[in-house]
């Protein structure tokens, strides 16, 4: 195969040219795309429920979100300071938050909170959302539920 004369005497055409840099840009921004994926991997995650944080290497400090249901009869309330338990039906997490907790937030209704464990493998929350109306439960919530078997919709207790 032989190359064109024009290409021969000058070199490469501007079309040429311009394509070998929109190729090269994209390249570049394909790898930084993959390397700032590889790196956040664990954290593009919305929660972990307590099962996934059992069997995962979270450390302590490192700041993640807690998702389940808030245990029946695990509640205890001494002014600001609130310990609850969340559970997702296979493995329970002791829980603390210093605050006022959401008007929403019930036993036995699903909660996602905020914050980090603690070297003793407890769990400090800085922020504690809950859930906005009678019906709502995060999905990711009730796919944990539904795996542990756990699902109870509402009514159908």
């Amino acid at each position: 195969m032989t190359m064109p004369s024009a290409m021969r005497r000058k070199g490469w055409t501007r079309k040429q040219k311009r394509l070998a840099v929109i190729a090269g840009l994209a390249a570049v921004i394909a790898l930084a795309t993959t390397l700032v994926l590889v790196a956040l991997r664990d954290q593009i995650v919305f929660f972990y429920s307590p099962s996934d944080i059992a069997t995962r290497d979270v450390a302590p400090g490192q700041p993640i979100r807690l998702g389940g249901l808030v245990k029946d009869g695990s509640w205890i309330r001494d002014g600001d300071s609130n310990v609850f338990v969340v559970t997702d039906g296979r493995a329970d997490l002791s829980a603390s938050y210093t605050g006022i907790l959401p008007d929403l937030f019930r036993e036995g209704q699903g909660v996602v909170a905020e914050g980090s464990l603690t070297p003793d493998g407890k769990f400090l929350a800085s922020n504690v959302l809950a859930k906005h109306d009678e019906n709502y439960i995060p999905k990711e919530v009730v796919e944990a539920l539904k795996a542990s078997g756990e699902w109870r919709p509402e009514g159908a207790q």
